[in-house]
């Protein structure tokens, strides 16, 4: 299995998908990535030899932010919302949906598995 940047690619699919396994590639930054680096896209990520795949890595940081600095990056964002106190930041400390979904019928992922509450006992 070749490594990029730490990450296993799976050998057994072109090397444009097998790219897509790095946090932050996507298909279409995976086209951009090989397009800058000038190696083939079709060859199977296993016949990719150590200087093309040492190409694509340049390339990559070069150009991209991808796995654990974007995750930092994202997790920063998500840290200064929730302190400056903005609308998205309260859904994050919250646990709801922050991009507009309804919550009344759905949303079950964010919010967690139903909890029922009991009705207080009528005394008569």
């Amino acid at each position: 299995m070749p490594k990029v940047l730490g990450v296993d690619l799976p050998g057994d699919r072109p090397a444009w998908i097998a790219l897509t396994a790095i946090y932050g590639i996507g298909k279409v930054r995976s086209r951009e990535v090989f397009e800058r680096s000038g190696v083939s896209p079709v060859k199977r990520a296993r016949e990719l030899t150590t200087t093309e795949l040492r190409r694509l890595e340049i390339a990559i940081r070069s150009t991209y932010r991808v796995e654990g600095e974007l995750k930092r990056e994202l997790r920063g964002r998500i840290k200064h919302e929730k302190d400056v106190g903005s609308y998205r930041g309260l859904r994050h400390r919250r646990g709801l949906p922050v991009r507009g979904q309804r919550t009344r019928s759905n949303a079950r992922t964010r919010k967690g598995p139903r909890v029922t509450v009991c009705p207080k006992p009528r005394l008569i």
